[in-house]
């Protein structure tokens, strides 16, 4: 019998599984924020930080009183978490690593075949020598091995000796050891995870078994695409088959979409309906999310489920954005609200908001305003900022 769940139910059921339920002040300490990167999957990596990188910022709209240095520890020290792929480059639980060995396995053939065409024959002249410069004399940034007379032109002409890092990493012989300045620094992989998250090697079926069911347990209901673009290890047909061979562990489901249109089906686990009382509201309070949140990942899902349209446009030419380079969602209790365009000026020391837009039929009513004040005061103080500073025509519209 297929369950039908309202659009509200859903929302509450994957803001539950994403982390965004979960009391937002509440004391993290390095091991629940472990456990919260486990429950959540992933956290996607990035570079730009208009406002802070997308790996904090998704952290901190989860829970305020997080830490960058028990991420750094974890990391870097600890050897609980590794710098990966899912979709994205991301920050993953190195308990998750032995699936990952067949990522590399099914990707080695295929980067190869890429990278050739890419770099030209001769493109692995330098990998030899690379892993055997590590493993001798100990982890390197790329600018530690770059040829004296190659002169660099981005991603696309790599030096060989860059080439031979990213391809030794991408095919999991190096792991990366910590950032400095937001560069990688490569060494072997059995000197920064500890022993036992890599070894034993998990058998195929143990894998796809893996890869299919974590997925639906982090998004509390999915179709057998979501499943397999969820880690991104396996293929939709892939996730189709194991679909068809546990029907028995599975459930059907219908989710209400937010326009009220035909439900769409999805597969749940068996027991779906004993937990459904138990999912929590989220918090009632208004946070700014990260462009990268894996909440608004799957933009198509995020339609469907919360009736908003979200894409970056940082590779979208000014005249042609409709929002802005870098536009921040706005979730407030299991709504999404409204977008953000705002920068951290670290010289002035400011917050500075430059544009604000609520989604249509939500009211910029004083209380929304003064949960906004609030969100940007926090989001101020963890940016390292002192005040929120509203420039001139920062309303834009309202709905």
């Amino acid at each position: 019998m297929t369950i039908l769940l309202s659009n509200a139910e859903a929302r509450r059921i994957f803001l539950a599984r994403q982390g965004l339920s979960a009391p937002p002040g509440r004391l993290l300490g390095k091991a629940d924020l472990l456990n919260l990167i486990h429950d959540i999957g992933f956290v996607q990596v990035d570079s730009i930080a208009t406002v802070e990188r997308a790996h904090h910022q998704i952290l901190f709209s989860r829970n305020q009183t997080y830490r960058r240095e028990h991420l750094t520890a974890l990391l870097e020290k600890d050897g609980e978490l590794f710098e990966h792929w899912t979709h994205d480059a991301s920050i993953i639980p190195s308990a998750f690593f032995r699936y990952w060995k067949h990522r590399f396995r099914r990707k080695e053939a295929s980067i190869a075949e890429r990278w050739r065409k890419w770099q030209g024959e001769g493109f692995d002249k330098a990998f030899d020598e690379t892993y055997e410069r590590i493993a001798s004399g100990g982890a390197v940034l790329s600018r530690d091995l770059k040829a004296d007379d190659h002169k660099s032109g981005g991603w696309w002409n790599w030096h060989p000796n860059k080439t031979a890092l990213e391809y030794l990493w991408h095919t999991g012989k190096l792991a990366i050891a910590r950032r400095e300045n937001f560069q990688k620094v490569y060494d072997l992989v059995e000197r920064v995870l500890p022993a036992h998250h890599h070894a034993p090697d998990v058998e195929h079926d143990a894998f796809l078994d893996w890869a299919c069911r974590s997925a639906l347990e982090r998004l509390g209901f999915a179709t057998h695409g979501e499943i397999a673009a969820f880690w991104a290890l396996i293929t939709p047909d892939e996730a189709r088959a194991w679909v068809e061979a546990h029907r028995e562990e599975l459930r059907p489901v219908a989710i209400v979409p937010a326009d009220g249109g035909k439900p769409r089906a999805c597969h749940a686990f068996a027991d779906f309906p004993a937990y459904l009382g138990d999912v929590p509201d989220p918090p009632a309070r208004l946070r700014v999310l990260s462009p990268f949140d894996p909440l608004i990942r799957d933009r198509n899902r995020t339609e469907r489920l919360f009736g908003y349209f979200y894409r970056i446009e940082i590779f979208v030419p000014e005249p042609k954005r409709q929002y802005g380079y870098y536009v921040f969602p706005l979730l407030e209790g299991d709504r999404l609200v409204g977008r953000i365009d705002m920068k951290a000026d670290r010289k002035a020391g400011t917050l500075d908001v430059k544009r604000l837009w609520w989604e249509p039929k939500v009211r910029a009513s004083t209380g929304r305003l003064e949960k906004l004040d609030a969100e940007l005061a926090r989001v101020a103080k963890f940016a390292g900022v002192e005040t929120v500073r509203y420039l001139d025509g920062w309303r834009g519209e309202t709905g």
